[in-house]
């Protein structure tokens, strides 16, 4: 239901920027889990249907993002690093800009 909830507050937001808000669970879930995402994607086909305009930009969203908090543990924990920095910032900043491109650029080219 949080999920649900938030999605319904920042609604007015997102359709500022033309980014739907059913797809702001899977602009969250994707730099988290990477099957969390996928299983969001195929719901979402099975909800709208494969040649949806969501689901175009649900599975342009996943494959032009990264699960970042698992690169990030796994890629500097293997060479020992323990402050990440700017590493996090810059991770969520790209997601976030894949998330926002994906979504125009579906629109752009499926309208």
């Amino acid at each position: 239901g949080a999920m649900e909830a938030l999605t319904r507050a920042l609604d007015p937001v997102l359709s500022l920027i033309g980014f739907p808000a059913e797809l702001l669970p899977m602009a969250i879930i994707r730099s988290l889990s990477g099957s969390g995402s996928a299983a969001l994607v195929v719901d979402m086909i099975n909800q709208y249907g494969e040649d949806s305009i969501l689901v175009k930009m649900a599975a342009v969203m996943y494959g032009s993002s990264e699960t970042t908090f698992y690169v990030i543990a796994v890629y500097f924990g293997a060479v020992g690093i323990r402050k990440t920095r700017h590493a996090v910032p810059a991770g969520l900043i790209a997601d976030a800009a894949a998330m926002l491109v994906a979504v125009w650029t579906v629109r752009l080219l499926f309208g």
